[in-house]
């Protein structure tokens, strides 16, 4: 059996939020190869193949991570610490989209090994504008190295 390409992991708790990302996506059809997991418990079992994704032991790793950081569980953070902390995962470009605008997360993020930090625009427009653009040069611009 093939496991299927992922292209994004969407790491989103909020629904309405996800639910933006993926419509933002679709227009320009990126959502084609999306996972969108609702916690980081969740999102570290993906990524690690452990639990429900436990068939994805010899899958790709997906090529980029949109990540929420403040989520139930396990946040954004910790997150972000476990893949930039393990050589299966580092070199996945991670994108924060949050809400959070606080000086201290931003900071925190960039040492981690962040790739971009994203505050949300507030109006649904702005928004997926933003999704739209990150979604094109993620996954289109952006020259990644091969992770197989």
């Amino acid at each position: 059996m093939s496991i299927p390409e992922v292209e994004i992991l969407l790491v989103e708790d909020n629904h309405k939020d996800a639910e933006m990302t993926i419509r933002a996506l679709r227009k320009v059809n990126l959502a084609n190869k999306l996972v969108h997991v609702e916690d980081g418990e969740e999102a570290l079992n993906f990524l690690f193949a452990n639990g429900e994704f436990e068939e994805r032991k010899n899958a790709l790793p997906p090529r980029v991570i949109l990540l929420d950081i403040k989520m139930p569980k396990v946040d954004g953070i910790e997150v972000l610490t476990k893949i930039k902390n393990d050589p299966r995962t580092k070199m996945i470009p991670v994108i924060i989209m949050t809400s959070s605008k606080e000086e201290q997360d931003i900071i925190r993020s960039y040492q981690l090994g962040v790739n971009s930090y994203v505050v949300k625009p507030v109006d649904f427009e702005s928004f997926a504008k933003a999704v739209s653009q990150l979604g094109l040069y993620w996954l289109l611009t952006n020259q990644s190295p091969n992770l197989s």
